[in-house]
């Protein structure tokens, strides 16, 4: 479920985007032919971010603040350090 709300909050934030920089509606011109599904993706993308919003302290160690230091290994090569 996570992974369904993710994408749709970032299909909803890159049509935002694309709205404020250019006027262009990426969702209405895919989807404007079928207003029904249009309005039905605008609703979903929507609810993935109330989802988002409500549960993304349960698993985000930086905002719960229950991520490790990082290693010195990790920061040269980029990765984090696993529990």
């Amino acid at each position: 479920m996570h992974k369904t709300a993710y994408a749709l909050v970032l299909v909803g934030a890159l049509n935002w985007g694309l709205v404020g920089l250019f006027g262009f509606n990426l969702v209405s011109l895919i989807f404007g032919a079928w207003p029904m599904v249009e309005k039905l993706i605008y609703i979903l993308v929507g609810l993935s971010a109330l989802y988002e919003a409500t549960i993304h302290m349960g698993y985000c160690c930086e905002c719960s603040g229950e991520c490790d230091a990082p290693t010195q290994t990790a920061m040269k090569t980029g990765k984090k350090k696993r529990k």
